[in-house]
């Protein structure tokens, strides 16, 4: 593949120049300026700009059915995911309900196991429930949306059914089909108002709970000087909410920066500190990154290679020594993940080789290998998604004989509305599949793929032009010479960043110095800038081997490597052109 084309963010200069003026560091001020932001006001992230919960569809009744339950003493359960934000979703829902009053003894919870039920609330996860605790109320946490089976076996049950869920509901002849629950939360239904779409599994239920607060309040539960305090929980939001990846919005970046706020104060969940321990990350100096690539990843191996129960009982447990140990395990269990990828990745790459010896890759790729293990498929593909700049689905053999398939999009190609017409072309080729654009899965017969990969090549190559299928690298343009240095990295690492409001990424033309590999994958560097009598400046490009040319143009973000108790500041290479 060609090198990707290097792009400069647009800076409104007015802007700029009025958020410097209201007090806002220069270099923030114009960041802020390139993406999006019109005011201080913007960035406001106090607990009260909050959206309303009753702008969220169905939070009201899911209020009244709550406060029902914990007053009259009904037994709970809740359906979790096997994921970093079901997982968080599950432990703030047991959590946040503890503490409305609900006794511990009728608070459950079940999560499937990857392999053996699938995703959501299907039948075979209702009866699991119903033979554990036989549950009045079921509530599923970041899933549901879809989960019409299940919903009906748990009504047939006599349970009452609970759905908060942010996934897309299913589309039937173009009309959203809705599971007969009792009650639906989901930013994403049919006539929701709530302007935040992007607000996390985690991030509904929170909102659930905010509001069976104001509910129990109104019965006289509590009054408000003795009111529980929810914000207790938003560590755990705020790590569930980057950890999906789902879009940092004003309301997203409020949730975030607020648990951000207590983690660093020493105020979370004995398990969310026992992660940043095992991850060897500080917690004084905690940043949305820790979240996204520390903590989260460590959680999601126990759902991709164990069982997500140790993830969700690490997030719940009050004892630091309880929470310790199994952060330790989930440590482990990320390592042998990380192992496993390794072993696939490296078994893709060989097929991309057989599959295009030569010249750019297919619109849209598939690949499948019965070795592949289904608990890592999303992530590989993940990888080569951003290696090749193609949509990517990478498949494995369950344990029921099927495939499982997880893909990851390009802008510009919506994965699950591919996979819609995909099935609107082929009908019963996938026997399942929902998802976001930017991520989703599917189940098929084995020996359908070569029918898939055909039908997402012919979807692709109708739907992403030739601009689309180019790889381009949005930077922030040049850093001034005087913002070179720690207090830099640490106004910048102060800020929410994520998807959809992206952390800063620099670049300029440099003198490439020195080169060599360390620990053989990695390209350590010594460049100018600034022309022969220029400042010599460390980088680093982690998972490059290819060696640069004398003059380049380097992508690169600010970061500060800590080696013996001396801090240096490096410039860490997204990309060169």
């Amino acid at each position: 593949m060609n090198a990707p084309t290097l792009l400069t963010r647009e800076t409104a200069p007015r802007t700029a120049f009025a958020l410097e003026q209201s007090g806002l560091h220069p270099l923030l001020a114009r960041l802020f300026a390139a993406r999006g932001i019109k005011s201080a006001d913007d960035l406001d992230d106090n607990l009260a700009r909050l959206l309303p919960p009753s702008q969220l569809k169905g939070c009201d009744a899911a209020a009244r059915l709550l406060a029902d339950a914990v007053q009259q003493g009904l037994r709970l359960c809740v359906v979790a995911d096997y994921d970093c934000d079901g997982a968080t979703a599950c432990a703030v829902a047991l959590r946040g309900l503890g503490l409305l009053g609900a006794q511990p003894q009728h608070l459950h919870y079940v999560v499937p196991d990857r392999a053996v039920h699938g995703y959501g609330l299907t039948p075979t996860i209702v009866d699991l429930a119903q033979a554990q605790c036989q549950p009045q109320v079921l509530i599923t946490v970041d899933n549901g949306i879809a989960s019409h089976a299940g919903v009906a076996r748990a009504k047939a049950l006599g349970m009452q059914v609970l759905v908060t869920d942010h996934h897309l509901p299913a589309l039937v002849e173009g009309a959203v089909l809705l599971p007969d629950a009792d009650v639906i939360v989901n930013p994403n239904q049919p006539d929701c108002s709530f302007e935040s779409k992007a607000l996390a599994g985690v991030g509904v239920m929170f909102y659930v709970l905010l509001a069976t607060r104001a509910e129990l309040r109104t019965r006289g539960a509590f009054d408000a000087a003795q009111q529980p305090r929810l914000d207790a929980l938003l560590d755990l939001v705020a790590l569930g909410t980057v950890a999906d990846v789902v879009k940092l919005d004003a309301n997203n970046r409020r949730l975030v920066a607020q648990g951000l706020k207590r983690i660093r104060s020493g105020r979370m969940q004995p398990g969310v500190a026992a992660l940043f321990h095992a991850a060897a990350r500080r917690i004084e100096r905690a940043s949305a990154f820790d979240f996204g690539f520390a903590l989260g990843p460590r959680i999601n191996a126990a759902g991709r290679l164990a069982d997500m129960t140790l993830g969700i009982e690490c997030l719940l447990t009050d004892s630091p020594g309880r929470a310790q140990e199994l952060a330790q395990q989930l440590d482990a269990i990320n390592r042998e993940r990380r192992n496993v990828e390794a072993g696939m990745r490296e078994q893709a790459e060989a097929a991309l080789e057989h599959l295009m010896p030569e010249g750019d890759p297919p619109p849209a790729l598939v690949l499948f290998d019965p070795e592949f293990h289904e608990g890592v498929v999303g992530i590989v593909a993940g990888r080569l998604k951003d290696r090749l700049h193609r949509p990517t689905f990478v498949l494995a053999l369950g344990s029921d004989g099927l495939l499982k398939g997880s893909g990851r999009s390009i802008p510009g190609f919506h994965l699950r509305d591919a996979l819609d017409l995909v099935t609107k072309r082929h009908p019963g080729l996938l026997k399942r599949f929902g998802g976001h654009a930017m991520a989703a899965g599917c189940t098929l017969a084995e020996e359908d793929v070569d029918t898939f990969d055909a039908a997402l090549q012919q979807v692709a190559r109708e739907w992403l032009d030739a601009a689309a299928l180019t790889r381009t690298v949005a930077t922030d343009g040049p850093l001034p010479l005087q913002y070179f240095n720690a207090e830099t990295v640490q106004t910048l690492d102060d800020v929410v960043w994520g998807q959809g409001f992206p952390a800063p990424v620099f670049c300029d033309e440099v003198d490439v110095v020195q080169q060599r590999l360390v620990g053989e994958k990695h390209l350590k560097l010594r460049v100018r800038h600034g022309g022969p009598q220029g400042t010599l400046r460390d980088a680093i490009w982690f998972g490059h081997t290819d060696p640069l040319p004398d003059r380049v143009r380097l992508a690169y973000r600010l970061s500060v490597d800590e080696f013996q108790g001396q801090q240096r500041v490096q410039m860490v290479v997204e990309a060169a052109q």
